[in-house]
């Protein structure tokens, strides 16, 4: 199949430090090379990849010290894709929303991966507008918000096995993440501390957060069990992951998938969550980590962490999240998307149907 693989430019593919969707754009365009399908790249321009890669910016954005606008760049790449769109099977976004309009008047098969959140209001109205638009979700809970939305199906997000490797662990906790409300940085402190246990944070600190890290955070990182380590890219994670006994994942809100579960698991760590959006689809309580609903008991599976199986961690990675059964699921996705010809959703009865039309054959690389 010819494929492009369309990315937000707010980091490159894959990044240099924090950035989970880019991150996963790069798994799934790599894999799908190997696989040997013809994939184009709208990426940054310093992405780096197999594929062709056509830059929507010079460079990330976020990085970009003169990027002020960074909505405007993703408008003009959105142009360019629809101008090449002939030259592909099947269009892959990973940019939300932003292409929606012209998606609904091409003749070309367009699918939207959705990374993000959906319980915002604001976003109802929105998608009952395109609710002709083909979507996959990263989680089952995910969706929830727009059920009723034109869901193609679920898509873990998956990582190359040989990404990470299986590591005995150490003695301290682990945070790997954004300094922000939702994640539960403060509760894993609180978790660490009553346990007696040291902390090591790897996070970034975004615009829109720093007040919360000012206030609600560095003061907290005075304590002697707490080390505020800051940002890190992928190949640090190795020993950062590796070497902990356990990550705390005690998340506030809806998390759509937590790729840092899955890169825990990667390297035998076990995960200490609360079951909050996809946490359940992910950890399975007692096998890769404990489920907590508080601060106490997420102090208890901290002191019964010895109980889980490192190796059963990794191999329930291997099971369930590797790029290759992310890379399949979407091929075969794609194949029936393109299978169903180009014409847009019919609504009979309020029910999404198909227009099945005759189609050209894809082709088959």
């Amino acid at each position: 199949m010819k494929i492009a693989q369309v990315a937000p430019l707010y980091e490159s593919v894959p990044p240099l430090y924090y950035g989970g969707t880019e991150r996963v754009v790069s798994w799934l365009t790599e894999k799908l090379v190997l696989l040997g399908h013809d994939v184009t790249l709208f990426a940054s321009g310093d992405s780096v990849t197999k594929a062709h890669l056509v830059p929507g910016c010079g460079k990330a954005l976020r990085l970009d010290p003169d990027c002020k606008d960074p909505i405007a760049p993703h408008v003009a790449m959105v142009e360019q894709v629809f101008s090449r769109a002939d030259e592909f099977d099947l269009i892959h976004f990973h940019i939300d929303y932003l292409h929606f309009s012209l998606s609904r008047h091409t003749q070309v098969p367009c699918i939207t991966t959705q990374h993000g959140r959906l319980d915002i209001p604001d976003l109802v109205a929105l998608y009952q507008q395109f609710r002709d638009m083909p979507l996959v979700s990263i989680s089952d809970s995910q969706r929830e918000p727009l059920a009723w939305a034109n869901w193609l199906g679920t898509v873990h997000h998956g990582m190359p096995e040989k990404s990470l490797r299986l590591r005995k662990g150490g003695k301290y906790l682990a945070f790997l993440g954004r300094v922000s409300p939702e994640k539960g940085l403060r509760e894993a402190i609180e978790i660490a501390i009553t346990s007696g246990q040291k902390l090591k944070i790897a996070a970034k600190v975004d615009r829109a957060d720093q007040d919360f890290f000012e206030v609600d955070i560095k003061p907290l990182l005075d304590h002697p069990l707490v080390e505020f380590v800051g940002e890190i890219g992928h190949t640090q994670k190795q020993d950062f992951l590796g070497n902990a006994a356990a990550l705390l994942f005690p998340i506030n809100w809806p998390e759509p998938f937590g790729l840092v579960m899955i890169e825990a698991m990667a390297c035998g760590t076990p995960v200490i969550a609360f079951p909050r959006g996809s946490v359940p689809e992910i950890i399975q309580d007692g096998t890769n980590g404990f489920l907590v609903k508080t601060v106490e008991e997420a102090v208890r599976a901290v002191r019964n962490i010895d109980r889980i199986d490192r190796l059963e961690c990794r191999r329930y990675f291997e099971d369930n999240f590797t790029d290759e059964r992310m890379a399949a699921k979407y091929v075969d996705i794609y194949k029936r998307l393109i299978g169903r010809g180009s014409s847009p959703i019919a609504f009979e009865e309020g029910v999404l149907k198909w227009i099945e039309v005759e189609s050209p054959s894809p082709s088959t690389t």
